[in-house]
């Protein structure tokens, strides 16, 4: 899903403006060690698996979701790894809608599923070594990919 029932209403009172958003994201590494990538349909970047978390969610409850719902994998949250935000964590989506992302990162496990997008936003998935990413959506500190 594109967008929460919740963001939406927000976004219905508040335009585009910039708004603070509570998320998740997931390192996930395959047998080799190798980072699991996102490719959305309106961003030639690429990104980590992860979003928005629901009310009522815990961020746990809501990256198992979101690894669900954009990779078709049912992953376990280990630990996190890092926790960002600020002003570098800001995106404007083609549309105009701005955010500023505040998240824990989380280093979860594959338990299950199989690699495939559920939503409508997912383009493309793919595992990188840490060492040879793309070009990225956000600034992910680069030391975060090459922890294990």
């Amino acid at each position: 899903m594109a967008i929460s029932p919740y963001l939406k209403e927000l976004r219905e009172k508040v335009g585009t403006q910039l708004l603070l958003v509570p998320s998740v994201g997931a390192i996930i590494r395959d047998d080799e060690g190798n980072i699991l990538l996102q490719k959305v349909s309106f961003d030639e970047r690429w990104s980590i698996p992860g979003g928005a978390i629901d009310p009522g969610e815990t961020p746990e409850e809501a990256v198992v979701r979101e690894v669900r719902e954009e990779t078709g994998l049912h992953v376990y949250p280990s630990h996190i790894l890092a926790v960002l935000g600020g002003e570098d964590f800001r995106y404007t989506y083609p549309n105009g809608d701005q955010v500023e992302y505040h998240f824990p990162l989380f280093v979860c496990n594959i338990i299950g599923g199989e690699l495939g997008g559920l939503d409508d936003e997912t383009e493309e998935l793919r595992f990188f070594p840490a060492t040879a990413l793309p070009e990225l959506t956000l600034p992910y500190p680069v030391e975060i990919f090459r922890e294990r």
